[in-house]
Formats: C-alpha cells, sequence, structure tokens
C-alpha cells in the first residue's frame, strides 16, 4: 500500500475516533449539570445526545443528581428496553437518605415480547413502603420517549405519565375539607379522619436516582417468568432529565430547620419561582381529575388499597377508597 494512502487511512480513523468521543462528550455534557453516575459507571453510557442505562449478565447501572432539593418537581424523557425485557426493572424514583427514608417510586417492569409493562409506583414514608399500584398504559412506551414525572409540595404527590396525573397521594393532614378538583367543601368526617389518619412524607430532602437491574424474582408474573440473557444487552435511553425544585444546601443537614423554612415557606429563591408550591399546584385541576379517573378506570391493574389478602385492615391512607 502506497504511504499516502496508509495516512489517509490512518486520519479517516482518527476523525471516526474523534467523532465518537466528541458524542459522547456532548451528551456527557447535556446531563452534567444534573447528574452523574452513581454505581457500574460502564454500565452509563453517553451516546449522541443520550443517555443509557446497561444490564448485562455481570451488572446493571444507576445514576443519580447531583443535588438534593425539598419540593419541585423530577422529570424523565425515557424509552424503555424493548423486546423481550421479561426480569428487567428500569426505576426512576426520588429518595432521602437514612432507615427512616421517604421514597416515590417509577418502577417499569419488563414482559415478554408483545406482552406489555407494567409501571409500579409506591410510596416509602419513614422507611416504610407497601403502598404499590400498578398500571398498563396506553401506548407502546419502547416504541418512542414519553414523559414520566414525580410532583412533590407539602400538599401531596403527583405521579404523571405524559403530563397525565396517575396516582396522586394527598396529605390528608394538610388541611380539615374534602379535595374535589379546584374546589374545596367543608366536611367534618374528614376533618375528624385529617387529624389522625395518613402518613405523609416529612420535609426532608431528596435525590433523584435512576438504575436498571435484574429483578427476576419478583417482576414479571411474580417471578415465574425469568430474565432471557440471550436478549442483553437490556437498554432504557433518556432523553432528557429534568429537576426543577428547592436546591438544598450542600453543607446542610437532613434536618436543617433553616433550609425546611426557606423551601417551604418561600415563594421565591435562588432557583426562580418556586411555582410547584402555588396554590394551582396543591391540587389537580377538573381536568387532571377527569384524567386521573380515566387512568384508573381504564389502566390501574392493581391497588393495595383493596388488597385484603395483604391488608385485612384497610391502611388509614386508603380510608374512603
Amino acid at each position: 500500500m502506497a504511504w499516502w494512502k496508509n495516512v489517509a487511512l490512518v486520519a479517516a480513523a482518527s476523525l471516526a475516533v474523534a467523532a465518537v468521543v466528541c458524542a459522547g462528550v456532548a451528551a456527557a455534557s447535556k446531563f452534567d449539570d444534573v447528574v452523574q453516575p452513581s454505581w457500574a459507571n460502564d454500565h452509563v453510557l453517553y451516546e449522541d445526545d443520550l443517555l443509557k442505562l446497561r444490564l448485562d449478565s455481570s451488572s446493571g447501572g444507576g445514576f443519580a443528581s447531583k443535588n438534593r432539593f425539598l419540593y419541585g418537581k423530577a422529570t424523565a424523557d425515557l424509552k424503555l428496553v424493548p423486546g423481550d425485557s421479561a426480569g428487567v426493572v428500569t426505576a426512576f424514583y426520588l429518595s432521602s437518605a437514612g432507615d427512616k427514608h421517604n421514597e416515590f417510586d417509577f418502577e417499569f417492569l419488563g414482559n415478554v415480547t408483545g406482552e406489555p409493562y407494567l409501571v409500579q409506583t409506591n410510596l416509602y414514608i419513614d422507611g416504610v413502603g407497601n403502598r404499590e399500584q400498578r398500571i398498563d398504559l396506553w401506548f407502546d412506551p419502547t416504541a418512542d420517549f414519553h414523559t414520566y414525572a414525580v410532583l412533590w409540595n407539602p400538599s401531596q404527590v403527583v405521579f404523571l405519565v405524559d403530563d397525565t396525573p396517575i396516582r396522586v397521594y394527598d396529605n390528608k393532614n394538610a388541611t380539615a375539607t374534602k379535595l374535589k378538583g379546584h374546589h374545596r367543601h367543608p366536611n367534618a368526617t374528614a376533618t375528624t379522619q385529617a387529624q389522625t389518619v395518613s402518613a405523609f412524607p416529612s420535609p426532608h430532602p431528596m435525590a433523584v436516582y435512576s438504575s436498571i437491574w435484574n429483578a427476576d424474582d419478583w417482576a414479571t408474573r411474580g417471578g415465574l417468568v425469568k430474565t432471557d440473557w440471550s436478549h442483553a444487552p437490556f437498554v432504557a435511553t433518556f432523553r432528557d432529565v429534568r429537576v426543577e425544585g428547592c436546591a438544598w444546601a450542600a453543607n446542610a443537614t437532613d434536618s436543617d430547620a433553616g433550609e425546611v423554612a426557606r423551601c417551604s415557606g418561600s415563594s421565591w429563591g435562588k432557583e426562580g419561582r418556586y411555582w410547584w408550591k402555588e396554590k394551582d399546584m396543591q391540587e389537580l385541576s377538573v381536568h387532571q381529575s377527569h384524567q386521573l379517573v380515566w387512568a384508573r378506570a381504564h389502566h390501574l391493574v392493581y391497588d393495595y388499597c383493596v388488597d385484603t389478602d395483604r391488608f385485612p385492615v384497610q391502611p388509614p391512607e386508603c380510608a374512603g377508597r
């Protein structure tokens, strides 16, 4: 081979490598302000303008937000693992620290090809979970990107799929009124119950996390269907991750009274307007209430509130359901 051809080939190869590196750097820089790999860094991949979590027989992977926050909204534009994903779980969630932690979970439960994904939501309050609900989806979550979000303020925790609320966990201790859409109706029974019933997450800062892992002991048909590793690697793809909230001071403890007061009582801060705490965020709009009714009527497949085998005595937050 002539020397100039060899030089040309080397130059072309170098440019190709540089292009791949630059694409990875561009994707990394897009996410760098918000999240960072939290475990199995080699399974957290940046490709073009995307972030990918990879699961193979050796490991899964995950990322975490760089900052913690108290109240706000965490959002992911996510495309789930396509094809046979039985046994594979992809999670997007918020969590505080410690044994008495609070946690708000989206868990996407894989399935065999042609069978629908199930989306499991759960809340841990003071370290106690067991508040699972499951829905199927009205679209194929593997064909394109869809938006999954958790809104959290002192009045409620709302799980949303493409801006449609699929679950609301109210702070029944925050008000002595009965909520109906955008209107509040005084109710003596509700007042009495609100003084004694359901726990609501205490004001501790949370970080945002995502991970992919093998959960074939429970994820698909109760663990009857196992992960088929011949289909590995399993890849969940993120187009964007956004966190809008009151950023907790990096040097503050989890129970810092000054930070709690600032994030709970203020309307503005260094992050801008605290829109997630405004009046119209304290309950669903009439339209959102209708969306929630529709989602539950057509897509809810499991609700711990009505599982009398697990809970012979109905959990207090389920009263009236």
